[in-house]
């Protein structure tokens, strides 16, 4: 397990640059609220505590992780310099978490390759909800922390290009 031994909300906050500048789009599913709530507040926070303004953080829902690609299509066009996907598809019965895991995780890709606007993937793709809890705000952290840290390099980046 990579996060096993990891804190995803640990990070050297001295080389993050300020947020100040930038505008951040995030796209949040419904499904599995209990979880995406927490990856929100986790990246949100992290976007306040690293001077984003919270007028320049725009949030969107969507029902489902498979409409994370839709959405953060649409969220691109709202002048944002960066949109973070955040989504939790937990492992049932049935092959339904394989076909959703591939399909975000290309659609993201494609927003990626194809439109200027950097998406950052923030979907859990876990085995039990106990993992999706532990990287949510759990024992390993947020990964909505590293999601918001990403976003605010990818702004940086695109800036600087």
């Amino acid at each position: 397990m990579a996060t096993a031994n990891k804190n995803l909300s640990e990070y050297d906050k001295a080389t993050i640059p300020n947020a100040n500048k930038y505008r951040f789009g995030i796209v949040v599913s419904e499904w599995n609220d209990s979880i995406t709530e927490g990856l929100f507040q986790g990246a949100y926070d992290t976007l306040i505590e690293h001077g984003a303004l919270p007028s320049n953080i725009i949030r969107w829902n969507v029902p489902g992780s498979f409409e994370l690609v839709y959405g953060s299509k649409k969220m691109q066009e709202q002048m944002v310099n960066s949109v973070i996907a955040i989504g939790s598809v937990i492992k049932g019965e049935t092959k339904h978490f394989d076909f959703v895991c591939e399909a975000v995780s290309q659609g993201i890709k494609d927003l990626n390759v194809i439109r200027e606007t950097p998406v950052i993937f923030c979907v859990l793709t876990d085995d039990t909800m106990q993992q999706a809890i532990d990287r949510s705000g759990g024992k390993h952290g947020n990964k909505g922390t590293e999601a918001a840290i990403a976003a605010i390099k990818m702004a940086e980046l695109r800036k600087n290009s």
